[in-house]
Formats: structure tokens, sequence, C-alpha cells
């Protein structure tokens, strides 16, 4: 079908390829020796669950790992997530957080945010599903939640 599986242009064909880039080629899969953050999360309505590991140093991601099964919009999502926090700090891990979540509830992010985000915009398609927010929005929130838990902690 020309335009991409939905038919609406150059950058739904964009997005296509990105998450199904992500979802064929996940990203940081290995396990982390001696992680500072290891949880499990999981959708129990889908099926989908993971299990992320992260090493924590000097207040900056220095490595994630992350495994799991789900549908190609979780799988995807959560590469895209390892993708991003690797190097960055847990204020910006936290950012880009918010960003997420604000971006998949369809609500206005700011032009520095669209920047930071980068990849992950193309899950920004997924606010045509919503089923499937929950989905893409699985990984993000379990980091997102286990971070403060950390740092609170």
């Amino acid at each position: 079908m020309p335009g991409g599986m939905s038919g609406l242009g150059d950058m739904d064909e964009l997005y296509e390829a990105i998450i199904l880039d992500h979802y064929r080629s996940p990203r940081n899969t290995a396990a982390v020796d001696e992680p500072d953050i290891d949880l499990e999360v999981n959708n129990p309505f889908c099926g989908d669950e993971f299990h992320i590991q992260l090493k924590i140093e000097n207040d900056a991601v220095s490595a994630i790992g992350i495994t799991g099964r789900g549908c190609a919009i979780s799988q995807a999502s959560a590469s895209l997530l390892a993708e991003l926090v690797e190097g960055k700090s847990s204020t910006e891990v936290q950012a880009a957080v918010d960003a997420v979540r604000r971006l998949l509830k369809g609500e206005e992010i700011t032009d520095e945010e669209t920047d930071i985000l980068g990849d992950i915009e193309a899950l920004g398609g997924v606010r045509k599903f919503p089923v499937r927010i929950k989905c893409a929005l699985l990984s993000w929130v379990g980091l997102g939640d286990a971070l403060k838990e950390h740092l609170d902690g």
C-alpha cells in the first residue's frame, strides 16, 4: 500500500520503519552486572513483560539492559528507552519519561523535548490506537517509578 501501512504518507512510513527496526533488533538487551535498579514490569491485560536493569554512576545511567517479551509496540518502546537513557542523568531520564507520557496522551511537548526524544517521537502514532498506549508506556512508567524509588531510597 503506498504511503505505509496507514496510508498517511512519508512521516508514517518513517515512524513505522523506526518502530519495526527497534522491534526486530532491540537495543541493550544484555544483563547488567550488579545493577543498582533491577525491576520487572508487566501488563497483565496483554502479557507484555520486561526485566529492566540499570547501573547508576555519578547520577548517570552507565549501563542498561532490557529483556522481555510483548507486542511490537512494547518491545520497540523498551528498545527506544534503552537507547535514549544510557549516559543520561536521573533528571534527564525523568524528563524523558514525563515527555513520553505527555506525547502518548496527546499533550503538547516543547521543541526542546522533541529534540530530546528524537526517534521516540515515532511512538506518537500509537495515540491513534488508545488500547496500545499502555503497551508503549509500560517500560517508561516502570523505569520512572523505579528511578524515583532509587533516588528517594
